[in-house]
């Protein structure tokens, strides 16, 4: 059974800085990191002082053989518009970038592993639960 975790950003930066969610990425047979989530995770790169070392450590990541980078296609751009579409009609805004990675984890059929709450206006998402390590 094929088990897909899309890791948000504050999950990666959970699971680097204290291992949670590492039993999600250790027994997972795919690890997605959309692209959006670089992008996030660049930035706050930028803000800290080991930013070459934290560098080093994602580009390693994204080396091994079951993390694969999703990237926004024009399907991608289709989900966005509907997701968008249904949160503007509850009246639940979440914050672009989350809209985006959302639609990412759908789109490549993952849980997405985070801690933000506001994804729960997504229903139609799945979203991990985090487990340790076996």
């Amino acid at each position: 059974m094929e088990v897909t975790v899309v890791l948000d950003t504050n999950a990666y930066s959970d699971w680097r800085r204290s291992g949670k969610w590492a039993g999600n990425v250790a027994t997972a047979t795919r690890v997605v990191i959309p692209s959006v989530v670089l992008g996030e995770l660049e930035f706050g790169f930028l803000q800290g002082a080991r930013r070459a070392e934290n560098r080093r450590k994602l580009r390693e990541f994204l080396q091994h053989s079951r993390v694969e980078v999703a990237v926004v296609d024009h399907r991608t751009a289709e989900i966005y518009a509907e997701f968008l579409q249904h949160l503007r009609e509850k009246g639940k805004p979440i914050p672009t970038n989350d809209i985006w990675i959302a639609t990412q984890a759908w789109q490549c059929g993952g849980e997405l592993a985070t801690r933000d709450e506001h994804f729960a206006e997504l229903p139609m998402l799945h979203r991990a639960v985090e487990f340790p390590l076996p």
